[in-house]
């Protein structure tokens, strides 16, 4: 893949949506660029000539001369097009490809630690909301795939900015912080969780801040 044009990815690496872009980038090894879109710009040109939806992340692929947005389809055509040896899906017409985890991602804002409970279960593999099998590593077993890198973003803050104060999720969802650690050991994403982890801190710090002045304001 050395010879292949940089990518480009709109709307930088934060929040959820563009880094999960960037995380299958970066375990893909792909060449891209990002580049970042300023809230008032995106319902207009150019940017809109690139997504209509005027909505990031978006992003252009020199190589094919293609123009994708929203972040499943976008991960979709990456893993289509560019893992040809399977190291982050499984080939077509294997069981493997057709397995769907149980979960309720459409209700996902209104349902957090639901949703995060089913992941739970799932790791797990246990009999209730699971499949019995027994713990495992990644969504799909032993290895890391797309499907990890996509729900994994929408974990990595939870702690700091929904449930501080209120539960303990070491003890409410082992698995799941297991999970998001293991996740974020992998040497090939280093880099892009050290530039995110840096972008994301002041609005963590700013909800955390929030949060406390509306705590302190119920019990006046």
């Amino acid at each position: 893949m050395s010879t292949l044009k940089p990518l480009k990815l709109y709307g930088g690496i934060f929040p959820a949506n563009p880094l999960k872009v960037a995380l299958v980038l970066e375990e893909l090894g792909l060449p891209y660029e990002t580049e970042d879109v300023p809230m008032a710009e995106r319902k207009k040109p150019p940017f809109t000539n690139i997504n209509p939806n005027g909505r990031t992340p978006a992003l252009y692929d020199p190589n094919t001369d293609l123009n994708i947005w929203e972040s499943g389809a976008i991960v979709s055509y990456l893993v289509d097009k560019y893992d040809k040896d399977h190291k982050i899906s499984f080939p077509h017409d294997t069981n493997e490809y057709y397995k769907k985890v149980p979960s309720a991602i459409d209700r996902y804002y209104n349902e957090i630690n639901r949703v995060v409970g089913v992941l739970e279960k799932w790791l797990a593999g246990s009999e209730d909301g699971g499949d019995g099998k027994g713990p495992r590593n990644y969504i799909m077993g032993d290895k890391c795939t797309y499907t990890d890198l996509v729900l994994f973003p929408w974990q990595i803050f939870l702690p700091r900015i929904v449930w501080k104060g209120k539960l303990n999720p070491e003890t409410e969802f082992p698995n799941v912080m297991a999970w998001v650690k293991r996740i974020g050991a992998r040497p090939s994403l280093e880099r892009i969780l050290t530039e995110v982890n840096a972008i994301a801190e002041p609005f963590l710090k700013a909800a955390e801040e929030k949060m406390a002045k509306a705590a302190e304001e119920e019990k006046q």
